[in-house]
């Protein structure tokens, strides 16, 4: 039987993208998930799933010595940004804690491979609202300093202990399986894309933006909005990365290019067909006028090439997996 790889977090939005993807190529994976937030049925694959918390050590141990694991991948995480500001031991204890009792089963049973879901808050608000991996790392809130942490934990264990680690940074991950079996579904998202697809759809009354007067092009944030078939095949090109031989490092996952507000917001009523309220608020704390990725590395270290590179084929794929979700 070929060599198990280990999941965590693998129920989820991202997660369970990359899990499919895995299994798509062959891979057989084992899925360690509390279902907190992720959902059993978005493995379709018929992936193995142990329902657990990375806080039981013991349960995770006993995993472990079960499938002697050569490979993690870490997506279990909260990841609201204004939710940390409020609510920060929730963060670090979820994200950096969890991550210490991770890597402190990985350092016992000899993982060799870990590949880290983090993100572009770890930057903060970058000069020039553009952030390369070399960037100063400033993160606003506890969100992206409790991933800040793991990564700096990361780094430490690859130095005493030798397993090679990948850190994916990314950034406005947005759409859905272009099949529509598994996209977007945690309650109260606040994904501009998700949010937008609900209000065309009358799920909403209206939709808020926050900020009209930055120093973008019509006034509002600009992101730069990433497919989560390719934010997922990041993943496994990492993973050969380090299965060839590459040494650890850090990689942002975005496109380079950013989408104001607005433009998405034009883009869900061309292709829902549908208008919906839109309410100009004030800027809210701690948000950049603009967040994109300097991506050139993950290209150059890796054979990754993005295939969803669209903001149209974005947003059709998240309007197709949002009327699927609401019946229509």
């Amino acid at each position: 039987m070929s060599e198990a790889i280990l999941v965590v977090g693998g129920c989820g939005y991202i997660g369970s993208h990359v899990v499919r993807q895995l299994s798509e190529s062959g891979r057989r994976v084992v899925v360690y998930d509390n279902l907190s937030t992720g959902f059993r049925d978005a493995l379709i694959n018929n992936e193995e799933l142990v329902e657990g918390d990375l806080a039981d050590t013991a349960a995770l141990n006993r995993l472990f010595e079960k499938h002697q694991f050569e490979t993690v991948l870490h997506f279990a995480a909260a990841i609201i940004a204004p939710e940390s500001v409020s609510l920060p031991l929730k963060y670090y204890g979820n994200n950096t804690r969890n991550t210490l009792g991770l890597l402190e089963a990985c350092v016992k049973h000899g993982v060799k491979r870990f590949i880290f879901s983090s993100t572009a808050a770890v930057y903060g608000l970058p000069e020039g609202g553009i952030a390369s991996e070399n960037s100063s790392l400033a993160p606003i809130n506890p969100y992206g300093t409790s991933k800040l942490m793991s990564e700096w934990m990361l780094r430490d264990v690859t130095a005493a202990h030798g397993m090679q680690h990948v850190a994916l940074r990314y950034f406005n991950v947005a759409g859905a399986d272009p099949q529509a079996r598994i996209g977007q579904r945690t309650p109260e998202a606040t994904h501009l894309i998700k949010v937008a697809c609900q209000a065309a759809l009358g799920m909403r009354e209206s939709l808020s933006v926050y900020g009209t007067d930055y120093p973008t092009p019509d006034g509002t944030g600009v992101r730069d909005y990433i497919h989560i078939e390719d934010l997922a095949s990041a993943h496994l090109h990492a993973l050969k990365y380090l299965e060839d031989g590459g040494e650890s490092t850090t990689m942002n996952v975005g496109y380079g290019r950013g989408s104001t507000v607005r433009e998405v917001l034009e883009v869900v009523k061309e292709i829902s067909g549908a208008d919906f309220k839109v309410l100009e608020e004030a800027r809210r704390p701690g948000d950049p006028a603009s967040l994109v990725a300097q991506a050139d590395k993950i290209g150059q270290m890796t054979s990754w090439k993005p295939a969803y590179n669209n903001l149209k084929t974005i947003v059709a794929d998240a309007w197709r997996w949002e009327s699927k979700l609401a019946g229509r």
